[in-house]
């Protein structure tokens, strides 16, 4: 069998039968194909028995070359292994030369997190105006930092999805999971003045966030603002709407919510993901106890 053809039988499968999001399918296609040309130019291989775990580890070791860094040649390998673990059940060939494939070592980075004081600042209200796109900037800010959501989440967030009267935000995550995430008196409140200045401006689009125009947000228009409202507050490089994210389960964690609650909240499938937070708060622990011990 061909390989182009094997990595379009998997390529539909992960998008029509696993419902991956429409930005893993993409990478998956990304990581593939590239593989797929390596192959192709470097060995003149396009049938899927043709090659082997050398091939591979060849692959490997021009992307380091390349200078591609650890963790996207991590995710180049899952990708991997994850086409041939498909391939296998299918049994479309009868080897798996992942099995020979090891990961990359990667250093460990803990997410960037934004300061409780910063934080403060960012939200005052006086440094919003009330104009259409005064509100729903703040409104933007104050949902990251309310829900935890991802950008792909709140650009999706449709008006159906807000019960003002239960105060939650029903969000879809990845893989089209649900879950529902409870929001504060003062969110409600923001997303009901913001209602309201809809109407004043006639727009009438399912989903909550919109350009002045009605249009529905595009990601670098929401990263524009997180970028340019965090710029106004805070020294750190990194300034994108994940940031927010992980200050949403930071701060949290060090107001002493369960680890169990937050993987809830920020719809992670597996603890481990969660438990990265644990590092930023063991770090907090060690400022203070080095500030505050008499003998530190």
């Amino acid at each position: 069998m061909l390989l182009q053809a094997a990595i379009e039988q998997f390529l539909n499968f992960v998008q029509f039968e696993k419902k991956q999001s429409k930005h893993s399918s993409l990478a998956y296609h990304s990581d593939l194909q590239q593989f797929s040309d390596f192959l192709q130019v470097s060995y003149g291989v396009k049938d899927l028995e043709a090659f082997n775990h050398l091939q591979i580890r060849s692959w490997v070791a021009h992307l380091m070359k390349e200078g591609i860094i650890a963790r996207s040649i991590s995710r180049k390998i899952s990708t991997l292994k994850t086409f041939y673990k498909f391939l296998m059940k299918q049994e479309l060939v009868r080897t798996n030369p992942m099995q020979k494939i090891q990961l990359p070592k990667m250093a460990h980075k803990l997410p960037v997190f934004v300061e409780e004081k910063s934080m403060v600042q960012l939200l005052e209200k006086d440094r919003f105006d009330a104009s259409f796109e005064g509100r729903r900037d703040e409104l933007i800010l104050q949902m990251y930092y309310g829900t935890g959501m991802r950008q792909s989440e709140l650009i999706g967030l449709k008006m159906l999805d807000v019960d003002l009267y239960k105060s939650q935000v029903k969000v879809l995550g990845k893989r089209s999971k649900e879950r529902i995430i409870p929001i504060t008196r003062e969110l409600n409140q923001l997303v009901q003045a913001f209602l309201e200045c809809r109407k004043e401006n006639n727009i009438d689009a399912p989903v909550l966030f919109t350009t002045e125009n009605g249009k529905p947000m595009y990601p670098r228009l929401v990263y524009r603002i997180v970028n340019a409202q965090l710029s106004e507050v805070t020294t750190i490089q990194k300034r994108s709407p994940h940031v927010l994210r992980h200050t949403y389960a930071t701060h949290l964690l060090n107001n002493g919510a369960d680890l169990n609650a937050i993987k809830e909240l920020l719809g992670h499938a597996n603890l481990s993901a969660t438990q990265v937070y644990t590092h930023n708060s063991i770090e907090r622990l060690k400022e203070v106890y080095k500030d505050k011990h008499p003998r530190s």
